[in-house]
């Protein structure tokens, strides 16, 4: 079942490219960065191949508070398809259900991963990449949603990139802490385009100038918000040798003619 919402981690899932404990996981509620993406992940997973996970998304799917589900579903920005499907169920959209308290979007619906995860030792791990890189892909993507600051930095280099995606959906993150992402060497490319197709970070002018400073930034991206940047970070680009080639052109005729 489609729920009519994308985002690069729904779009993981649809393509089939998420082990069983995730998408398990994932259907008991348990990697829900927000309302929307926890709604879409369990319409996605309710009709799942695996009868178990499929079970346990519809399970979860009855769980859900059903006042503030009905004020979701009469919130704009609801897909129509999430309507229609929880419609067939017998739950309509009600503008007044969630008006006390009211329905944050920011939050899931349901929140069964209450607790990061445990260490080797029954501590919660530390920002160490080596003690980061021990733990299970499940468990650095619980980290990833609900770790700290100095975790996320690190997450979001994983090798694994459904980890980095994972990072980039959290409630927790920050704008700063993007603009911190565009200026890392090793971050992947799939991170940078993530970052460079996101309309509301591309309204902080660091995290453009970042992209467009990176050289792993697609240059379909970096070359359609140059024209965002002053005249002054223009001609550095102009003559920096480490940004792509096409860049650091495209920045000197934009300074030569003008803006």
């Amino acid at each position: 079942m489609d729920p009519g919402f994308k985002s690069p981690l729904i779009d993981f899932f649809r393509r089939g490219e998420v082990a069983h404990d995730v998408r398990l996981l994932a259907a008991q509620g348990g990697l829900a960065p927000r309302a929307t993406e926890q709604l879409a992940l369990l319409v996605l997973l309710s009709d799942d191949t695996n009868p178990e996970i499929a079970k346990a998304a519809n399970a979860s799917i009855e769980a859900l508070p059903r006042d503030a589900l009905k004020a979701f579903l009469a919130f704009a920005e609801t897909p129509n398809e999430m309507r229609n499907f929880f419609a067939a169920r017998g739950i309509e959209a009600d503008a007044a259900a969630g008006a006390n308290p009211p329905v944050d979007l920011e939050e899931p619906l349901l929140d069964t991963l209450a607790e990061v995860p445990d260490g080797t030792d029954g501590n919660t791990p530390d920002s160490d990449p080596k003690v980061l890189s021990t733990l299970p892909v499940l468990e650095r993507m619980k980290l990833a949603m609900k770790g700290s600051r100095e975790q996320r930095a690190v997450l979001v280099r994983d090798s694994n990139r459904l980890v980095a995606v994972t990072v980039l959906s959290s409630p927790k993150l920050t704008e700063p802490e993007i603009e911190t992402f565009t200026r890392m060497g090793n971050v992947s490319e799939d991170v940078l385009r993530i970052i460079g197709h996101n309309r509301g970070w591309l309204k902080n002018y660091g995290i453009v100038l970042g992209l467009c400073k990176h050289p792993k930034t697609p240059p379909a991206i970096s070359m359609q918000i140059a024209h965002r940047l002053n005249e002054r970070d223009l001609k550095m680009l102009a003559i920096d040798r480490n940004v792509q080639e096409g860049v650091r052109l495209l920045a000197k005729k934009m300074t030569s003619k003008g803006k």
